[in-house]
């Protein structure tokens, strides 16, 4: 079956000044097509751009096409982070989640989606490949939908299936997928691995993003049996455990034996391993961080990461003081679907200190900085230095816990102010 194609530059000439355009998530980065658009910047004024995160450049976030692109940010990235800082872009603070009801309910209705896609198969039908996320409200949404047609996108099972006749411009391309290799491991990274390991029961089903300390976490997972997967995202780490058996599904109650997971990063390796596999299914954020379907499988282990983490357990993982810096995201929704699952164990996990060797764990956040989850719902933090369950404490016991896993030269001084806030403990740490 043959459908008629565009060149980039004819597909993107429909985008019109003043037009909503989505684009498509991580490794889908229709970059093709985005380079087309930014090439017509002269004639373009006041596009808004509508994005979660994206790999590779985002040239129309740059100052000098300010009066042609405006960047509309649901999670800032380093190739945007800079715009978004400096005022030139924007950002909304939104949970995974409820990102496609933005669209469905028109919200922000989109007049055009540039998406990246399989090329169709006999019956017409084209995969969304590594990212169905917010992506698949976005095609059924958008009045325009224009997408690049690539044979190195993934064929992936689940609902991110795009019949060729709702696509109103195909563009050919024959691409490489951005790639993000796995991280090296560092002393710290690894501890914080083995830490969280040695609280993941068997049989529990785990929820992870991509970095250094989730990369350790399965690294060190390796003597675990039957776990399985509800997770935004994956990365390569993950095969290797499906190869040695231990990541099976077979205790999991929402698709029993099925990798479920919204968007995808890594390796050619990741790519091929989802390609056509029944084994994963790649469904929509409003489904996957859905609590109500998370809550639905065992001991869900979800591991998220934080920025900074005050001594009451305020998790800041958005933004450095009054800077943005990444976004809600999913923390939120996994954190309160582990803490509902039976047996779960909502988990943020975080190096002590930060590259310049200030503590990520403080008295008081920095001012203005955002609280993605709050006191009310942390429960297990992890660093380095151990683990520690704030469920059920007071701000006293907090103080007190979380200092203990503070790095050694910021311990007494953590006490040392909680004491003036809260009173005595009894004990000090040196």
């Amino acid at each position: 079956m043959r459908y008629c194609t565009l060149s980039a530059e004819d597909a993107v000439a429909r985008i019109k000044s003043g037009d909503r355009v989505f684009l498509h998530t991580a490794a889908a980065t229709p970059q093709r097509l985005i380079d087309a658009m930014v090439q017509r910047a002269d004639e373009l004024k006041n596009v808004e751009i509508v994005s979660l995160h994206t790999e590779g450049e985002a040239a129309y976030a740059k100052r000098e096409y300010r009066e042609s692109f405006r960047l509309n940010a649901l999670f800032v990235g380093k190739n945007v982070r800079q715009s978004v800082q400096q005022g030139d872009g924007d950002s909304i603070p939104v949970f995974l989640s409820d990102v496609p009801s933005l669209f469905y309910d028109r919200v922000l209705p989109l007049d055009v989606a540039l998406v990246h896609v399989s090329p169709p198969d006999r019956h017409g039908y084209c995969s969304l490949g590594v990212s169905v996320d917010a992506t698949l409200a976005a095609v059924q949404s958008a009045r325009l939908v224009i997408a690049q047609v690539n044979p190195n996108m993934p064929r992936t099972h689940g609902e991110g299936v795009l019949h060729a006749s709702k696509i109103h411009a195909m563009v050919e391309v024959n691409d490489p997928l951005p790639e993000t290799s796995r991280h090296l491991l560092g002393d710290v990274e690894i501890r914080i691995g083995q830490h969280i390991a040695s609280i993941v029961e068997d049989g529990a089903t785990l929820q992870m993003g991509i970095g250094a300390i989730p990369d350790a976490t399965l690294a060190a997972l390796s003597g675990h049996r039957d776990l399985g997967i509800h997770s935004e995202m994956f990365s390569d780490g993950v095969i290797d455990l499906v190869e040695k058996g231990v990541i099976n599904g077979s205790k999991k109650r929402s698709y029993r034996e099925i990798i479920v997971a919204s968007f995808l990063v890594g390796t050619r390796r990741l790519y091929d391993f989802v390609d056509d596999n029944p084994l994963v299914e790649m469904l929509p954020s409003d489904f996957v961080n859905d609590t109500r379907e998370i809550r639905r499988n065992p001991r869900v282990t979800a591991i998220n990461s934080a920025l900074e983490i005050d001594m009451s357990g305020q998790v800041c993982a958005d933004s450095i003081g009054q800077k943005y810096y990444s976004g809600v995201g999913g923390q939120m929704d996994f954190i309160r679907g582990a803490a509902l699952s039976k047996g779960g164990k909502p988990i943020i996990a975080l190096p002590s200190t930060t590259k310049h060797g200030q503590s990520r764990i403080v008295p008081m956040l920095k001012p203005g900085a955002g609280v993605v989850t709050t006191r009310a719902h942390v429960q297990y933090v992890v660093t380095e230095y151990g683990i520690v369950n704030l469920f059920g404490k007071n701000l006293r016991q907090r103080a007190e816990a979380l200092a203990s896993i503070a790095h050694p030269d910021f311990r007494e001084e953590i006490s040392r102010q909680a004491h003036e806030l809260y009173g005595s403990y009894g004990r000090r740490f040196s």
